[in-house]
């Protein structure tokens, strides 16, 4: 295969990605722009949280409690993801996999105690 070769494959594979790009802007944007409905209605822009309209100003503040517990749910969940490859491999990590996974969950326990201690858990 020569050089001009080479470039022209990678010319190729340039090009249909630049069309893909095209292409997609056009259908987001021009098409988009034809397609869809264009009814403004003031019921719209009305500020909308969780099902409950809002009363007074419009927005009111969500207590920071329901963020920590989501995101505690989020991390123990990760720990999941890493907790079931060590599961599957466990004979090929030996006793260092063990104890690098004792260390990890020891951290995590320790994040779960203080979040207990914190009274964070408690959802009411």
């Amino acid at each position: 295969m020569s050089y001009s070769d080479f470039v022209r494959q990678y010319l190729t594979v340039a090009l249909m990605g630049g069309l893909a790009l095209i292409l997609v802007g056009a259908l987001l944007g021009v098409a988009g722009r034809i397609l869809r409905p264009d009814r403004p209605q003031g019921q719209k822009y009305l500020t909308y949280e969780s099902g409950v309209d809002p009363v007074g100003s419009g927005w009111s503040q969500s207590q920071v409690r329901y963020y920590v517990f989501a995101l505690l749910f989020v991390m123990f969940d990760v720990e999941a993801v890493f907790i079931f490859p060590w599961a599957v491999g466990l004979e090929t990590f030996g006793a260092f996999g063990l104890i690098e996974m004792i260390v990890f969950i020891a951290i995590l326990a320790l994040g779960l105690a203080y979040a207990w201690r914190k009274k964070v858990l408690k959802w009411v």
